[in-house]
């Protein structure tokens, strides 16, 4: 009997003790099906006093959608909240009233009335005058830089162990290094050499395994690649160029992303991504977009399609992302005290959404500049993007600037091609002949070069009387200059882009020359540079080149006149394309010149009258200041 109770008793205590190991497990999974973690807020934070009051965050976590957000501040209340298909997402609208002061609230997440997660969000106060921002004008001239080829200022920075692709200077198409830091050590020599805007090549996080040092394949639109440095170290940056007169123009991407964004392993709607988030090919059709003959299939292919198959297409329609990219875009403004977007693949993005981006851009910040990159030597396609222009549709455009690709083919095939009656000098003037076309032709962004062609200086073939003709022409035109770095040293390179993005001399430590010191240069590349530097810091002070209109003469015999005037200050450009020198009576320039008889030359200050023959040397450009 006592045997008998001893062996029941064991049975139950194994019974409930296995009972009670099946609870503890039961508990742990629901423990764990339960718990919540927020792995993207977006924006991370925002700013009171904005023209519009709404603000919509992406909230991303496992299953986040269960939750139910609340939240307690004066003047912030939470208007709707969105559920998608991916119960990953919750999109939540806030309402700030005008009242609404800085500081920081909880944003509470419950079920069944248990709260599960607390986000603390950040209203900040703006910057004093923030609105009143001014953009880049003809009073500029842009620097283009290539961050990971200028200059290497953290070499600590060079690879990240959370990144992917690591530093390989060796490799022409690898990381090499350079980096925010190295911009920011040499922001003086760049305010010497007479730049005032500086356009950075995208910095935002690349975290693909190869080919990610050009930033066009976005990972994170919120967090500058911890290659180049950090968020604070851009904003440092802009801080201290606006010290030294320097503007910082944004490179931003809204048409694309990288094939390793987070959004794609695990996209919060499935028309996030164009063609049901599958690789298709855009046609590259830019005409696409204008032509009335064309089916709709046809212009879809081309603004719905995909550059290359690392970089999914991104759907604006989706009004959600359209959201997304309006504030990202207002965010970096903001928060890094920028001067201006230059914006990639402009024209492959859905244009309905451009407008609403541009607009909603203009009526934050009136007098932001925007400048679009459209790729056609067709200056009515061109024309078509641009705030004001007349157009063949009712399109609303709001950005000021456009690229002026155009003038740039022009300008080359003028100079390396033989002066006949359909070729040479005056296939700039024709080209100039069509800025009827333009809301504003003073407004488009004018350049003999970028990190997307060859070199100017090979282009040219390496002739630097051809050069000096370039550059006087892009420094002295209508338009807003922007220059490709290392074009001051006459760099050179083909159109393979690991080549002709290649390092600039002096940025790195071990470099034997040093472009920024002119330690090591060859004479004619010093002479380029000091050529570059007296034209732009002249250029500065100038009002009729800054200000004035632009007033030119149809070319004849090989060569272009035009003049530069406000008020009473007149500047008189004379480009010679021959191969052997001209004289040029000014009798055909009466009603510009109004007698005014003398002349300095702005580079070496010879004195010049103009009542007499002007003798203009082969393949050269003469810069006059009329008294």
């Amino acid at each position: 009997m006592v045997i008998s109770l001893i062996i029941n008793f064991n049975k139950m205590k194994y019974f409930y003790l296995n009972w009670l190991l099946l609870l503890i497990v039961c508990i742990s999974s629901a423990s764990s099906k339960n718990s919540y973690k927020i792995n993207h807020l977006e924006p991370h934070f925002w700013w009171i006093g904005m023209a519009d009051n709404k603000l919509q965050l992406m909230v991303h976590g496992k299953n986040i959608a269960n939750l139910e957000p609340a939240l307690s501040y004066p003047g912030v209340e939470i208007n709707n909240v969105h559920k998608v298909n991916n119960s990953n997402y919750l999109f939540i609208d806030l309402l700030l009233s005008e009242k609404t002061k800085p500081g920081e609230f909880n944003i509470v997440f419950s079920e069944s009335g248990q709260t599960q997660l607390s986000y603390n969000y950040k209203l900040l106060e703006r910057e004093p005058e923030s609105a009143e921002r001014r953009g880049f004008s003809s009073a500029d001239v842009i620097y283009l830089i290539t961050p990971d080829r200028y200059a290497n200022g953290d070499p600590s920075n060079d690879s990240s162990p959370s990144l992917k692709e690591k530093s390989n200077r060796r490799n022409k198409n690898g990381r090499h290094g350079g980096d925010i830091q190295g911009i920011i050590d040499h922001l003086d020599y760049i305010a010497d050499m007479g730049f005032t805007q500086i356009w950075l090549n995208p910095v935002l996080e690349n975290d693909q395994e190869t080919y990610s040092y050009h930033g066009y394949s976005t990972t994170d639109y919120y967090q500058i690649d911890a290659r180049f440095g950090y968020n604070a170290l851009y904003k440092k940056l802009s801080v201290q160029a606006k010290q030294k007169g320097i503007g910082i123009i944004k490179d931003i991407i809204l048409n694309h992303i990288g094939s390793n964004h987070w959004w794609m392993r695990d996209l919060p709607t499935p028309d996030w991504i164009n063609n049901n988030g599958e690789f298709t090919q855009t046609n590259h059709n830019h005409e696409a977009v204008h032509d009335p003959h064309l089916t709709q299939s046809e212009r879809d292919s081309f603004t719905d399609g995909w550059f290359v198959r690392t970089m999914p297409d991104l759907n604006q329609s989706n009004p959600f992302l359209a959201m997304y990219l309006i504030q990202n875009s207002i965010w970096w403004i903001e928060y890094a005290s920028l001067s201006g977007f230059r914006v990639d693949t402009y024209p492959y993005i859905d244009k309905m959404f451009l407008s609403d981006w541009s607009k909603r851009i203009a009526l934050e910040y009136p007098h932001f500049s925007i400048v679009g990159e459209e790729w056609s030597s067709n200056p009515s396609i061109i024309s078509y993007w641009q705030k004001d222009s007349p157009r063949h549709d009712d399109y609303k455009s709001y950005i000021p600037n456009m690229m002026d690709f155009p003038l740039q083919e022009a300008l080359v095939s003028s100079l390396v091609n033989a002066d006949t009656w359909k070729t040479g000098i005056g296939q700039l003037y024709k080209v100039l002949a069509n800025d009827f076309l333009y809301g504003d032709p003073y407004n488009l962004v004018v350049f003999a070069g970028n990190h997307d062609m060859t070199r100017i200086f090979s282009q040219l073939k390496e002739d630097f009387d051809l050069y000096k003709i370039a550059m006087t022409f892009i420094y002295t035109t209508r338009g807003i200059p922007q220059v490709y770095y290392g074009t001051e040293i006459l760099m050179t390179g083909p159109a393979d882009h690991g080549s002709l993005r290649s390092d600039f001399p002096g940025g790195w430590s071990t470099d034997k020359v040093n472009a920024f010191i002119g330690q090591g240069l060859k004479l004619q590349q010093k002479r380029a540079q000091s050529f570059i530097k007296k034209l732009l810091n002249w250029r500065k002070e100038s009002l009729a080149i800054t200000k004035g209109d632009l007033i030119h003469y149809p070319p004849v015999n090989g060569v272009y006149v035009y003049f530069r005037k406000i008020e009473k200050e007149l500047v008189m450009v004379l480009i010679n394309n021959n191969n052997k020198s001209k004289r040029i009576s000014t009798n055909r320039f009466h009603e510009v010149l109004a007698g005014r008889n003398q002349a300095k030359s702005v580079l070496d200050n010879k004195v010049y009258d103009l009542s007499a023959e002007i003798d203009l040397p082969r393949k050269s450009a003469l810069v006059l200041e009329i008294d």
